[in-house]
């Protein structure tokens, strides 16, 4: 193949390929002016209403008493209008379908209540309860249509009933056009938000986290928003929903939507200490500890009971006859107020739902001038501000959202008086509130992210593409040193421009797919939507990647089998995806031959901590729910040489036998060989030719402590010398977990690393990799941003040492920190690495001169020996 710099790919579909990644969520709807609007809805009503027409799927979050249930049925009957017909149907808590009523009838729209598929008739507009899909018995595929009101019930995302039964009920064969209002989206924890956009249709979940969201490698379903994603998130969600806090947010007038005075009150009560208990060694305390979680709250709720309705009764008599909200948490709460309050009117679980109902309608009409109530029962929806603007909260919890969604039934638009709140909770009790009062400000920050987004873009989707189209390209930058080059570039564009046949090893770990993003930019591989389109772009850069390898020389890829969880595969347990299969096909589709895999293992307990795939408790439940620990690989491709008669490589790398001892005196002659045998650890010995093609080695002699002796031993003794026992002992299974068991009784077994993992002989399962020595130890140590997936020294050393000679070049394309890069220059040769994300770059350019002037500069002994000097003057 003859040398040149002319690249394999084409960059001009490669940029088409990289714009087309900039896409908003797609429409679904109809075009729409504000002209078709009902001319009584409010001019911001209008905007909202004729945008989520061309919608088609979206979602309202506006908030309260900004006109919600007004916008769901214009966008209902606007879009059956469109449809020449059919059926609109709205999804609303209990006691909210009387507000319906109300404005459907200031529309004038005809509206139906239906419990049951049997009660649909023609075309038109139907009103239901949640209870009613829930349970199945209104089918929603009669609708053309459908809008849930209040719909944070969706916010348990996969956990609740509710989320599970309405998205397999609305899922793909429900109504085409769907939306989704409420006032709280998501109050904190900004992930709830995909709960939404996946009832939707939006987007896929999954994606949606890789794209904008930090995983914790150690912990699963522990996910932050990237700082540098947190704009282009919310960017992305303006694209299908709209926030609104008030009508000046879109431009216009908030006359009459001012929101009326809040006067919220704490009241701590006395905690009893008499049943402060004792601590585990039996001594008792002389306090209770602090609540800090649900099921010490829980027990201090139980205890307080009687002195928090002791103060519930004293903040009644300021004003017995007020009309007030008791909202409580516990069906002991409940008896007790009833107790307390003789002729209290309630709503509860257990309760027949006309006569829940019809208790929260004739409070909220001023017929009843108190009510209890819990906040998951009556605290969304109902609208409890004409006649009502005092509530007591009997106790305090960590549901936030219950919480805010209460206190908002009274703080409202078109509140007349000042709204008071009294919150009751005892002094074991101040770390519940801090938590609380925590997550309220977290809450307002949210909201005004929202905001401001709403304020900057309005409703219009071409600014949002506009800002969302980032800058598609990247200012190459390089820094060269002795023995390396560290580029930051797109690998693409890179090795489009880098001469052919130029590298003699190529060593890296490719993203794995859309799993994670690396950086900002649309560059980015992990920046895909799925595994194809993924391979979609590595079809860009491997042509590239066989054409400057020389040929007969290795392209060694790291890669790891991907997890899917069972919400998205649709099975209801996690499966594992063979992305090491498709890294095999995709590379040997672009002319590269496949040789093999070295197989390492990894830690199952850290792999249970980061996906719980592979949960003790439920392989208790199930043992056939439970697959085995996912290996990472390395993948073994060739590319053919130029004289395929006899397979060497244009440039062959060779081994020196050893033919001499340190002291230069000549090592044993093997007749029968014809080769010297070699003093074991110098050169390339028979045992190292061994152990890289195959090998096979077994040993005993040793034996296993005793309990008692490994009880006295810490983790990291203990797992040195069981590695050393395994690897030399015949294996016996059911020893292997006797022991494991016991020493988890003695409360030696570790629950965040596997303490006993199964240690193999063989070569090509490289079970001794140390997980932690990376180049992330390096950044920790800095407090700089570590790498969300660094390839281990133990792997690159291997690789370039069996695949390189001394002074020959290694390739890395997508170079991460540097791990190749300072590996390759330890072992001396030559680094070159490209890098698209700015940070990493700069902390890889860093470990290279580090490395380069450790190599470069001389010892004392290096000085003794160039000088010359007498051994005993050294001495």
């Amino acid at each position: 193949m003859a040398d040149s710099i002319v690249g394999a790919v084409d960059l001009e579909a490669y940029r088409r390929f990289i714009e087309a990644k900039a896409a908003l969520a797609p429409s679904h709807g109809f075009a729409c002016s504000e002209d078709e609007v009902n001319s009584i809805c409010l001019p911001h009503q209008k905007v909202c209403i004729a945008w989520g027409v061309r919608r088609g799927r979206a979602a309202l979050f506006e908030a309260f008493g900004l006109g919600k249930s007004i916008q769901q049925l214009e966008v209902c009957r606007l879009i059956l209008k469109k449809l020449g017909g059919g059926r609109g149907l709205i999804v609303a808590p209990l006691g909210v379908r009387q507000e319906f009523k109300r404005d459907a009838a200031m529309l004038g729209l005809p509206i139906s209540f239906v419990r049951r598929s049997e009660e649909v008739g023609g075309d038109g507009l139907y009103i239901t309860n949640y209870e009613s899909v829930r349970e199945g018995k209104l089918d929603v595929n009669l609708f053309d249509v459908a809008s849930l009101d209040e719909a944070a019930c969706l916010r348990g995302f996969g956990g609740t009933k509710t989320f599970r039964e309405f998205m397999r009920c609305f899922e793909g064969t429900g109504p085409r056009y769907k939306f989704v209002a409420t006032a709280i989206p998501s109050p904190n924890e900004i992930i709830e938000l995909l709960a939404y956009s996946a009832f939707l249709e939006v987007a896929d979940v999954g994606q949606v986290k890789t794209r904008y969201f930090k995983r914790n490698s150690e912990k699963a379903d522990n996910l932050t928003l990237h700082p540098h994603k947190e704009k282009e998130f919310w960017l992305w969600v303006a694209s299908w929903a709209i926030f609104l806090q008030a009508p000046s947010d879109l431009g216009f007038s908030d006359e009459g939507f001012s929101l009326p005075p809040l006067d919220i009150r704490w009241h701590e009560v006395a905690t009893d200490h008499s049943t402060a208990g004792a601590e585990r060694n039996g001594q008792g305390r002389l306090i209770k500890n602090a609540a800090l979680g649900l099921s010490e709250a829980a027990r201090e709720k139980q205890d307080s009971l009687t002195a928090r309705v002791a103060k519930l009764m004293e903040l009644r008599a300021e004003d017995p006859s007020a009309h007030r909200l008791l909202w409580h948490d516990l069906e002991k709460e409940r008896f007790a107020i009833e107790a307390a309050i003789p002729g209290i009117v309630s709503v509860y679980g257990t309760q027949d739902l006309e006569t829940r109902e019809t208790a929260i309608i004739d409070f909220s009409e001023g017929r009843i001038s108190e009510l209890a109530a819990k906040p998951v029962l009556a605290g969304s929806g109902c609208n409890f501000q004409r006649h009502c603007s005092w509530a007591i909260f009997l106790g305090i919890g960590f549901k936030f959202h219950d919480f805010i969604q209460a206190l908002h039934r009274l703080l409202r638009y078109l509140q007349p008086g000042t709204v008071r709140i009294d919150l009751i909770y005892t002094e074991a009790e101040r770390e519940v509130r801090r938590v609380l009062e925590g997550k309220w400000e977290r809450h307002k920050k949210t909201v005004a992210a929202m905001t401001e987004i709403i304020r900057e873009y309005k409703l219009s989707s071409e600014a949002i593409s506009a800002t969302l189209t980032r800058a598609l390209g990247v200012e190459r930058d390089e820094v060269s040193g002795d023995g390396y080059t560290i580029v930051n570039n797109d690998s693409v564009i890179e090795l489009n421009h880098m001469q052919a046949n130029s590298q003699s090893l190529i060593l890296t770990s490719i993203p794995f797919a859309f799993q994670y993003e690396y950086s900002p930019s649309y560059l980015d591989f992990g920046h895909t939507d799925s595994n194809p389109h993924f391979w979609q772009q590595m079809d860009f850069l491997t042509p590239n990647l066989l054409r400057v390898l020389q040929p007969g020389r290795i392209a060694a890829i790291h890669v790891k089998d991907r997890i899917v969880p069972g919400g998205v595969n649709g099975l209801g347990f996690q499966t594992l995806h063979p992305f090491s299969d498709e890294c095999i096909a995709h590379f040997i589709k672009h002319g590269f031959a496949f040789l093999g895999r070295k197989t390492i293992v990894t830690d199952v307990v850290r792999e249970n901590n980061s996906t719980y795939r592979l949960g003790w408790s439920e392989q208790n439940k199930d043992g056939t729910r439970m697959g085995c620990g996912a290996p990472e690989y390395l993948l073994i491709f060739r590319k053919p040489p130029t004289d395929r008669s006899n397979g060497y490589a244009d440039v062959m790398v060779t081994k020196v036998k050893p033919l001499c001892d340190d002291h230069g005196e000549p090592l044993p002659f093997n007749k029968r060989t014809n080769w010297r045998k070699p003093i074991p650890g110098t050169g390339a010995s028979r045992a190292r030719w061994q152990f890289d093609a195959h090998g096979f080695m077994r040993s005993s002699g040793d034996r296993l402590l005793s309990s008692a002796e490994l009880s006295a031993l810490p983790h990291e003794t203990i797992y040195k010398l069981w590695r050393d026992r395994s690897l030399r002992a015949l294996h016996n299974h059911e020893n292997h977990v006797l022991l494991a068991e016991k020493l988890d009784h003695m409360e030696k077994l570790p629950a965040t690393f596997m303490l006993l993992p199964p240690h193999s002989w063989h070569p090509d399962v490289w079970t001794d990799v140390a997980r932690m020595r990376t180049l992330n130890s390096s950044q920790a140590q800095k407090g700089q941003e570590q790498h969300l997936c660094p390839l281990q020294f133990d792997i690159v050393n291997r690789a370039i040492f069996q695949y390189t000679m001394e002074g020959e070049t290694v390739l890395d394309p997508f170079g991460g920190i540097g791990t190749v890069a300072v590996c390759a220059l330890k072992m001396k040769r030559r680094a070159y690495t490209v890098e698209l994300n700015a940070g990493y770059f700069a902390d890889a350019a860093g470990y290279c001169e580090t490395t380069a002037r450790e190599i470069s500069m001389p010892t004392l002994f290096d000085f003794l020996e160039a000088a010359d000097v007498p051994d005993e003057v050294a001495s």
